[in-house]
């Protein structure tokens, strides 16, 4: 396993430098490591606005509008992450190797509010909703407190094992598909599946670091065999289009607002336990408070920013995380590419249609090993915690609740059982103790 370092990077080579922040690799060796950030993220960016476009009635023009500043405000909300912004004593942004997509958290709640007001009552409960992430942002270091290995933990597995769900999903031809489970599906998803696996086994060097994007490549190629990919909407889609600001008036209602502020609590748990799930696959160490409230003030402000050009809100993406715990390759111009691909995507419509064009079951096939290495940080960080009779009773509170409303209310649930089940406070010092030590040992 690679070792994961964040400081000089002179004298390093080309494939040493993907393993730390800083540093420039050169593009044969970078563009490949953020191409596939942006292939495992791309038909999740897309479809929650494909989603809520159906069900608001929108014109195919204003879907277009939707997917086109989805991308742009993906990419640009990710170079925020890579490279925060300093406004008096707040970061926003984190600095880690973060990618930021439409995140299916809103769905439900966008759903409601596309079925009563259209796509303007979405924007609005959005753009409204999302300062209560920024205020969760702002006072993170009164808030932190809340949020202990214990919570985080347990909110990434419930986070990854809701993704295994997505996964196996894609993997039998996407939820709701008429060809759900076929043996074709399920054949191109195990093809593609050992073609990850095998690479990154027993690859070298640039395969063995890049399995994922060779797994997607080689398991594109598999399924145009079987005839599964669709090449009608490159045809229908114009060369380019220029988004641009408030191409819908957002609507408020107080009923819509609610319920996205609610969601946007949500999400900014998941934000922070995938900040601390970052830090730990690749540095082996907590988040700290200037990165994980940048992390959220900069979900906020990409939130902001993605209703007032028409599209759905963004977040940090777990499977993104996922790459980089099964990768170790944080380089941030890694990202930055992989940023800029989403932005051009932004402008060229062709092009996105091209990376959307990719089969649910290679998908499924390439990321169901990324979505486990989620779940597999969160038994990390439990480890960490302990496991003693009173942590167990929180875990198992927040998985039923967490698993059974679909991942909405993990972290909710998870810090009010941890608040209602006070520690004692020997056991508090026991855990204190084991936290000082890993960090110590981490920082050797």
């Amino acid at each position: 396993m690679k070792k994961v370092k964040n400081n000089s990077t002179s004298g390093l080579s080309d494939e040493q430098m993907l393993y730390q922040l800083e540093g420039r690799p050169r593009l044969s060796i970078a563009f490949p490591m953020g191409l596939q950030h942006v292939l495992a993220m791309f038909a999740g960016n897309l479809a929650p606005m494909l989603i809520i476009a159906a069900i608001a009635k929108a014109t195919p023009a204003e879907t277009v509008i939707m997917i086109q500043a989805g991308m742009l405000i993906s990419g640009l909300a990710t170079l925020l992450q890579l490279y925060p912004i300093k406004i008096g004593r707040f970061q926003i942004g984190s600095g880690l190797p973060f990618v930021m997509g439409t995140s299916f958290a809103f769905v439900p709640t966008a759903s409601a509010a596309a079925a009563a007001g259209g796509i303007p009552a979405v924007l609005g409960g959005a753009l409204v909703g999302s300062l209560a992430e920024g205020v969760i942002g702002v006072f993170y270091k009164y808030l932190k407190r809340l949020f202990t290995p214990l919570v985080i933990g347990s909110a990434l597995i419930v986070i990854g094992l809701n993704l295994l769900g997505v996964g196996r999903d894609y993997f039998a031809g996407g939820a709701g598909a008429k060809d759900y489970g076929s043996w074709q599906n399920l054949t191109i998803a195990f093809a593609t599946f050992l073609i990850v696996l095998v690479l990154q086994r027993f690859g070298k060097g640039i395969v063995k670091t890049a399995a994922l994007l060779f797994g997607l490549i080689l398991g594109y190629g598999i399924a145009f065999l079987f005839g599964k990919v669709d090449l009608s909407a490159i045809g229908a889609s114009s060369w380019a289009t220029i988004p641009r600001p408030l191409p819908f008036i957002p609507t408020f209602n107080a009923q819509t607002i609610i319920s996205f502020v609610i969601i946007y609590i949500t999400v900014s748990m998941e934000t922070i336990g995938n900040t601390s799930g970052i830090t730990i696959a690749a540095f082996d160490r907590q988040a700290t408070e200037k990165e994980t409230s940048g992390a959220v003030l900069a979900d906020a402000l990409g939130c902001a920013v993605a209703s007032l050009f028409g599209a759905m809100p963004n977040t940090a993406f777990g499977q993104n995380v996922g790459i980089v715990s099964m990768t170790k390759v944080v380089n941030k111009w890694c990202i930055t590419l992989g940023a800029g691909v989403l932005i051009v995507c932004g402008f060229l419509p062709k092009l996105g249609y091209i990376f959307a064009s990719i089969p649910a079951p290679v998908l499924g096939g390439a990321l169901i090993s990324v979505f486990a290495m989620i779940t597999l940080n969160g038994i990390k960080l439990l480890a960490q915690a302990g496991f003693s009779e009173r942590n167990i009773t929180v875990l198992g509170i927040t998985f039923a609740l967490g698993i059974g409303f679909a991942g909405h209310a993990d972290a909710i649930v998870g810090i009010l059982a941890n608040l209602i089940f006070p520690e004692h406070k020997k056991v508090a010092r026991t855990d204190e103790k084991v936290t000082e030590v890993t960090a110590h040992t981490a920082a050797h």
